[in-house]
């Protein structure tokens, strides 16, 4: 028996009536919908059911079955509810597909008009699972390691107080690139080019591109620009101790913890990727451009093979004339510069 464990953003009444729909169609398809039990709980008590549990048949995550039960996660929200999802279902390895019920919604696979469509090809196991790069992180201070954790879109080392810069030094595989004040600095995967790291000005990434990404977020300083580096390097930002402006680091808006002056922050690219299903092949750059509407007015787009034709005469190639300049004497400034051809062939 297939089980399809359905998480949903209980804080919004459209999330909620998702959830409902979702875990009614996929019994309906044979497939058991599974919820966790404050999930179930928000659902009923949201929805104002007077028929309590009997109404919403689901089985319990942690009662009625285990993680390792199911076969795939249903989030119902935007990209921090997938997010959110993500970082229940670390350990077990699930693979997650999300119906966006936000505004973007980069992770999402499907939109909510596209619901009952996209339960369909989940029960019918119509779709494919793709891996996401993640990354892992460290914090150290004094050579001790204060916490140790991972993300999926970014490492955000930023200012803890908004009237304070902090001071950083970035760093590439253990050689210092520059150091400077800034509001904070952006570590980010492919899949978060298009996040945190998009709004601080960073290059949009293409998610199978493996790489990792490096954005300072409002650099004092004339050399501070986004870099990609290698996905086998280790990126580092370490607090100065000059100044005792204190940081802070959010994973994935997520996890967070405080960082003091001489704090280090180390991400590397982590062993575990997150693993998305996906419902159809729409090329990223397809997704690119309905995410942010972007314009696209006059694109003719390449010909087709068999409407392309070669050129029936070779163009002539084209060699431009050789010109050389002799500068004039310094002892005769009147004398103005003189060009003349070239007599060598």
């Amino acid at each position: 028996m297939r089980r399809i464990l359905v998480f949903t953003h209980t804080g919004r009444k459209d999330a909620i009536a998702a959830a409902i729909e979702t875990s009614h169609q996929l019994a309906n398809s044979g497939i058991v919908p599974v919820m966790r039990r404050q999930d179930q709980h928000a659902v009923i008590g949201a929805n104002g059911d007077n028929q309590g549990e009997d109404a919403l048949h689901v089985e319990i995550l942690g009662e009625d079955c285990q993680m390792q039960d199911i076969d795939l996660g249903v989030v119902l929200g935007g990209d921090g509810s997938v997010l959110h999802a993500a970082e229940q279902v670390r350990e077990a390895d699930l693979p997650l597909v999300g119906v966006n019920l936000g505004h973007v919604g980069f992770l999402a696979e499907s939109e909510r008009t596209e619901l009952a469509n996209s339960v369909a090809q989940l029960a019918a196991g119509r779709y494919t699972v793709e891996q996401r790069m993640a990354i892992e992180v460290k914090v150290w201070l004094d050579n001790v390691c204060l916490a140790e954790t991972w993300a999926l879109n970014e490492a955000a080392v930023e200012k803890a107080n908004r009237e304070r810069m902090v001071e950083v030094v970035i760093e590439v595989d253990g050689r210092p690139i520059s150091t400077f004040g800034c509001d904070g600095v952006v570590m980010a995967t492919p899949t978060g080019s298009t996040a945190y790291a998009f709004s601080a000005g960073g290059p949009v990434v293409w998610p199978e591109v493996a790489a990792l990404i490096m954005v300072p977020i409002s650099a004092h300083a004339l050399f501070a620009k986004p870099l990609v580096i290698s996905p086998d390097s280790v990126m580092a930002v370490e607090m100065l101790t000059r100044t005792d402006a204190e940081a802070v680091l959010w994973c994935d808006g997520r996890r967070t913890i405080d960082l003091p002056p001489g704090a280090r922050v180390e991400v590397t690219r982590s062993a575990q990727p997150v693993k998305l299903a996906r419902l159809n092949t729409t090329p990223f750059s397809e997704r690119l451009v309905n995410k942010f509407e972007l314009p696209i007015q006059g694109w003719r787009g390449p010909a087709r093979p068999s409407e392309r034709r070669t050129a029936t005469t070779a163009l002539p190639v084209v060699k431009p004339e050789l010109r050389t300049v002799e500068p004039h004497n310094k002892d005769e400034p009147g004398i103005p510069m003189v060009a003349r051809d070239d007599p060598r062939p």
